[in-house]
């Protein structure tokens, strides 16, 4: 079944493609501008998709973005530090992101006669992210279905909506993704603050995973601090 794979250019979304890809489905990459601060990401996803020599759509939400305000990956707010917590990084939710994404990339696939949609959701985001759950995933494929009735059958995998980063990073290993050719880190600077949810999450995820981080962080000891200081909350 060809399946469209939603690319960031991060660790679990690069590593899904290459799952895929490695299980010779993978038909294209698809990926999203909207203003996002971190918008490097996307040079990440390009590498990929040059990598696995398949299409690669770039989408422009920046105006969509532009109206979803009162993020701090998309307005002029600090992104915070430490390991992920809901009081902290709720400020990185992006209203509807993921529906918005995903109601696109089922229209590209319906048009390029592709049978999936891949999101590489995980179980890691379901406390922050309401639309990374696996209710919400799972009504998304239901709405769809019904909006293509007729016209297409495109289902939606989401193979790590129940996994760990730690989970993500073995399977992406497994399947010999390039790591050090993805990025995180939500600010977006030369190289990985080391500092930020997504960062510690990342590092923390090798950790667990046993298996060497190829990735350069400004502050690469950082995370044990902010695991640390997470479990005495």
């Amino acid at each position: 079944m060809k399946t469209l794979v939603v690319c960031s250019g991060g660790l679990d979304s690069v590593s899904l493609a290459h799952i895929t890809a490695a299980d010779g489905a993978l038909s294209r990459l698809v990926s999203f501008d909207y203003g996002q601060r971190h918008r490097k990401e996307l040079d990440f996803a390009a590498h990929c998709a040059r990598r696995l020599a398949v299409p690669h759509h770039i989408i422009d939400m920046r105006g969509i973005g532009a109206a979803l305000t009162g993020s701090a990956l998309t307005d002029d707010l600090d992104v915070p530090d430490g390991h992920y917590a809901e009081d902290t990084m709720r400020i990185t939710v992006v209203p509807n992101r993921n529906a918005i994404m995903l109601t696109i990339a089922y229209g590209i696939a319906a048009a390029q006669g592709d049978g999936a949609v891949a999101a590489a959701v995980h179980g890691g985001d379901h406390f922050i992210y309401p639309d990374c759950r696996p209710g919400f995933t799972e009504a998304f494929d239901r709405m769809q279905r019904a909006a293509l009735d007729g016209y297409a059958e495109v289902a939606l995998l989401t193979p790590f909506v129940r996994q760990s980063k730690a989970e993500i990073v073995r399977a992406g290993a497994a399947v010999a993704t390039p790591f050090a050719l993805t990025w995180s880190c939500y600010k977006g600077g030369a190289q990985h603050c080391g500092r930020c949810g997504t960062c510690v999450e990342r590092r923390e995820a090798f950790d667990l995973a046993g298996i060497p981080d190829p990735t350069e962080y400004a502050d690469p000891d950082f995370w044990r601090q902010a695991i640390a200081a997470k479990a005495q909350a």
